[in-house]
């Protein structure tokens, strides 16, 4: 992997040791005497060049770079979002959003890419005109988990999302067949991928069968 953060002519750069922390296929740098991170110009070049890593930052501000999924984990990705898509296309109530879109997430800052997210069209219309990633939590998120991933740091990124004002979440983790759901009141509860999950009053009317997407072990 070849980053280019030393191209970008707005930033001096000094010989600073970067604190390196690899994850499944997650790095996380500290790259905080190196660049500023809530700046998102900075953080928009590195994806330009980049084309084939997400980049997130975490509330403590580290820079989270995600290699590119196995094919499997894509597919279902992919299943996720159309079956959102298809739902919304009914009504429009708002914009579904793929891994490849960022927000600033309005409590501690940090850039986060839901693997499957949803906005209500209300809070979009009012939301300022901005070149850079949107400063919103979105009603609703989902993370899927790669073989790679570790639940824990799942868990405490879909706490994160609750933290800032996400309505609903679901955690999917096929390893364990179990779907996490995250409420914004605090009641986040678990259940097996036999049972449907709702979309609540968040995502009304849509419903989800997890079995016609992930095969019983």
């Amino acid at each position: 992997m070849r980053m280019e953060i030393l191209e970008l002519e707005e930033i001096e750069m000094e010989e600073v040791a970067v604190q390196t922390k690899e994850k499944g296929r997650q790095i996380a740098l500290d790259l905080s005497t190196l660049l500023d991170l809530a700046d998102d110009r900075i953080l928009l070049q590195l994806t330009s060049r980049n084309p084939e890593l997400r980049f997130e930052v975490d509330k403590n501000h580290q820079l989270i770079i995600t290699m590119p999924t196995k094919d499997e984990t894509g597919n279902i990705n992919s299943e996720l979002n159309a079956e959102l898509v298809i739902w919304n296309r009914k009504d429009k109530k708002g914009n579904v959003y793929d891994s490849s879109t960022g927000f600033r997430m309005p409590k501690d800052g940090s850039l986060k890419s839901p693997d499957v997210s949803f906005i209500l069209k209300e809070r979009l219309e009012k939301l300022p005109a901005d070149s850079g990633y949107r400063k919103i939590a979105p009603d609703f998120v989902l993370e899927l988990r790669s073989d790679s991933d570790a639940l824990k740091d799942l868990i405490d990124k879909m706490l994160d999302y609750i933290d800032n004002g996400v309505r609903l979440g679901w955690l999917l983790d096929p390893q364990g067949e179990t779907a996490y759901i995250y409420r914004l009141n605090g009641k986040h509860t678990s259940q097996s991928f036999d049972e449907t999950l709702s979309g609540e009053e968040v995502l009304e009317n849509f419903a989800l069968n997890l079995r016609t997407l992930f095969k019983k072990k």
